[in-house]
């Protein structure tokens, strides 16, 4: 039935309400379409990576003829084959395509085959031989602080007089942990299409978060001005930060072979390839001093975050940038610093990845607050309550912003009031009073994390929206849909624009062609910047059409309304009523422009990068998790057996939606914290390069008891997209509550008192040791 036969009523799928993933059943029956699933173009190439197997050294020579005599291979493609400049750097150029005269870690591309089929590109990139002299290769945080290697200088944000601070303190205590990286493993591997056209024009489906970036890449690397390189992505299968700058030099790859060979050209890294090519999650080395009185109050921190960027910058600085705004996290800190050394390895180059430093960060605080508790015989849950921001203690973030949103009492209130928390204590307690061998522990964790992205310029976003002449709807924007619900979320805000149904709304592929000059989908920004570009749009067309109804009816404009699917014109009781598709072909043949494109920048936000001040978030996000676990502590194996959760969303556009959102990024980041563990030889080659070995959560990791609360009753106060909250990114710190939980059952196995190291992530044998070094502390 199309869409202006159908007899509509009461209007009920606007913003606030429950709806469903608009790709949700095409999931589920496996008809959603990917790049992987588009029909072929005649005369497609496969194309096929050839990797350095050496962390350093110098390439001296290239041999291809094997792989050229190979059954299908068309073309081998090398650095001297790329037409325009062989860099790929999102931010700096310090980054080439291929291999020139150094390979600077285990898997960087050096040439890429193509061939009629995938099996025999595959077959022959084997064949191409590399000619490398090994050199010295720094593959470590520690290697690169000892020799100073990093990729730009440490940057810092200092507030207070720390040195005296700490001089002053009664107490200080000193910590040093870990966190490892963590691979995306996205469900759709990286994949691209280059389609070549006329003139010099190439389109390119990409599998990317950031269809702009893949149009300057592949313009870069081909040589072309912007205008001749049109990205399109309708869909991705997951991203999570590892499809910004990791995909668009697989599609600048997939480019450069479609422009040498005039053929389109699809590229497709298998899993293993993926994960040992692509960055990942910074792996971070984090040290402090904190200084603190008889109360547990914390009077002053000393930190250093050193994180593993590999070999080149990619988006080393932003999130270390991040990191650094993260560490104070619910807790006001006078005098404060911390220092971050990006630094260079010869491993890949890492990337974005869900949280962008913001995980690592916080990770430092509540090791500190452990710590005190323990010295003090306090509770950890006393000693964040003397520090968190706000009540007796100021409101100021160490970079110099104000948090005027605070509401990390109301959720860690709440989360401690629905599980009875002092019963919970002291029925665990018992349980350890009488188990030698399991350990139980319940860990806390609450959360004050910015949104925004670091570079103000990013904060844009643009859309397009045509209304038809029967009253459909067509929807465009910047941002791309990747499994998280963006496409329906934005469509919920146009619906309620025009207070007409969602299912009137038809969603096209994100395209460079249609909406210019976006930024990446990411920083939990998508909905916020992309939903107010769709308000300004279709608020435009509104506005015309009701223009157009006062002139046509002879109504006064601010007497029309849209309500339920129509038009009412006039006063109450006498006016006219049209059904939405009744005006929009009046509106057409009264030539009045049914399409419009809006326009949105986030305000308010301001930083000094040199000076590491200003106010770079627009709004906070805050949350609360309880977790309880039990530990073997003959084995050191672990299981999570509850998890309850309060998430600030402000006004929720989707609950259900948001709900999904945090479920996924709780169990992500309960996988980097306890058993996703990246593992590289003393050559420097990935060893983990596939789920036999590198362990992501499965569904009986899944907390049994998972309770997700979403915080009622708390808008954004500030001006968001309907009074809503971005919450990507926020969820994966919360599970932050099973390592501080892990911790509790650790050290219940001695006096409480002892303090307990455990890096992350926190698997069987991390466990173990901890278990025996709390045994050695306490004897």
């Amino acid at each position: 039935m199309s869409t202006v036969q159908k007899v509509r009523g009461a209007f009920q799928t606007g913003v606030h309400t429950k709806q469903r993933h608009d790709s949700g059943a095409n999931h589920v029956a496996g008809t959603a379409v990917y790049i992987d699933d588009m029909p072929e173009p005649p005369g497609m190439l496969h194309a096929a990576l050839v990797l350095s197997p050496v962390a350093h050294g110098r390439l001296r020579g290239i041999d291809a003829s094997r792989a050229l005599a190979a059954p299908g291979v068309v073309a081998v493609v090398t650095a001297r084959d790329i037409p325009g400049k062989n860099d790929i750097g999102p931010v700096t150029p310090d980054e080439p395509l291929f291999a020139e005269t150094l390979v600077e870690y285990a898997g960087q591309p050096v040439a890429v085959v193509a061939a009629a089929t995938m099996d025999q590109a595959r077959a022959a990139a084997a064949l191409v031989h590399l000619d490398i002299e090994k050199l010295e290769a720094i593959l470590t945080i520690d290697q690169a602080m000892e020799k100073k290697s990093f990729l730009a200088p440490p940057i810092s944000i200092e507030r207070g007089d720390v040195k005296g601070g700490l001089a002053k303190a009664p107490h200080r205590v000193k910590g040093k942990l870990r966190c490892g990286g963590q691979e995306h493993f996205y469900l759709e591997g990286q994949i691209a299409l280059a389609i070549p056209g006329e003139s010099h024009d190439i389109t390119v489906h990409s599998s990317t978060q950031h269809p702009t970036e893949v149009q300057h890449i592949c313009a870069r690397l081909l040589g072309l001005e912007l205008n001749r390189v049109t990205t399109i992505v309708r869909r991705l299968g997951g991203g999570f930060g590892g499809k910004e700058s990791n995909a668009s030099w697989v599609a600048g790859a997939a480019a450069v072979i479609a422009w040498n060979t005039g053929k389109p050209v699809k590229l497709r890294l298998p899993r293993e390839i993926d994960m040992i090519a692509t960055g990942k999650r910074h792996g971070y080395l984090m040290e402090y001093e904190a200084g603190y009185d008889d109360t547990g109050r914390i009077i002053a921190l000393d930190a250093s975050l050193a994180g593993n960027g590999g070999n080149t910058l990619d988006m080393t600085m932003g999130v270390m940038t991040r990191a650094v705004c993260h560490v104070d996290n619910c807790y006001w800190i006078p005098n404060y610093r911390a220092v971050g050394y990006p630094c260079k390895t010869h491993t890949v180059s890492n990337t974005a990845f869900r949280g962008f430093g913001g995980p690592q960060g916080v990770l430092v605080m509540e090791d500190v607050i452990e710590q005190v508790a323990r010295k003090l015989g306090k509770s950890p849950e006393e000693i964040r309550s003397l520090n968190y921001y706000g009540g007796q203690n100021p409101n100021d973030a160490p970079y110099g912003q104000t948090i005027t949103d605070n509401l990390i009492e109301p959720c860690v209130q709440q989360v401690m009031r629905e599980i009875e928390w002092e019963t919970r204590r002291k029925e665990i307690d018992a349980f350890n009073r009488v188990n030698p061998v399991l350990k139980r522990g319940l860990g806390l964790f609450p959360l004050k994390f910015g949104i925004s992205f670091n570079a103000a310029f990013l904060n844009q976003a643009g859309a397009l929206i045509n209304v038809y002449s029967d009253g459909s709807i067509r929807l465009n924007h910047g941002g791309t849909e990747m499994g998280q619900g963006l496409f329906i979320k934005i469509a919920q805000v146009v619906a309620e624009v025009f207070q007409v149904d969602i299912d009137r709304i038809a969603y096209s592929a994100t395209s460079t062609g249609e909406v210019p000059n976006t930024s990446a989908t990411a920083a939990s920004t998508g909905s916020d910047l992309n939903g107010w570009a769709a308000y300004m749009a279709a608020d435009a067309i509104k506005q015309r059409m009701t223009a157009f109804a006062a002139e046509k009816f002879g109504a006064s404009a601010d007497t029309i309304e849209f309500r339920d699917n129509h038009v009412h014109i006039g006063a109450p009781g006498s006016n006219q009523v049209l059904e939405f598709g009744e005006l929009a072909k009046l509106c057409y043949m009264g030539r009045v422009s049914l399409s419009a494109t809006g326009f949105y920048k986030t305000p308010q936000i301001t930083w000094d990068q040199a000076k590491m001040r200003g106010s770079p978030f627009f709004y906070y996000v805050y949350g609360a998790a309880a977790a309880e676990v039990a530990i073997d502590t003959l084995t050191g194996e672990a299981r999570v057996l509850r998890v309850d959760l309060v998430q600030d969303c402000g006004r929720s556009l989707n609950p259900t939606i948001d709900v999904g959102q945090v479920e996924g990024g709780f169990v992500q980041g309960q996988g980097w914290l306890t058993s996703e563990e990246l593992w590289w030889d003393k050559d420097g080659r990935l060893r983990t390069a596939g789920p036999s070995t590198y362990k992501i959560p499965g569904s009986r990791d899944v907390p049994p008891i998972f309770n997700v609360r979403i915080l009622e009753n708390a808008p954004n106060k500030s001006a968001t997209i309907f009074r809503s909250k971005g919450i990507g990114e926020p969820p994966i710190m919360l599970p932050t509550a099973v390592w501080t939980a892990l911790k509790d059952a650790i050290g219940s196995v001695v006096d409480h008192r002892v303090a307990v190291e455990l890096d992350a992530p926190a698997t069987p044998e991390r466990i173990l040791m901890a278990v025996r070094a709390v045994r050695q502390a306490a004897s």
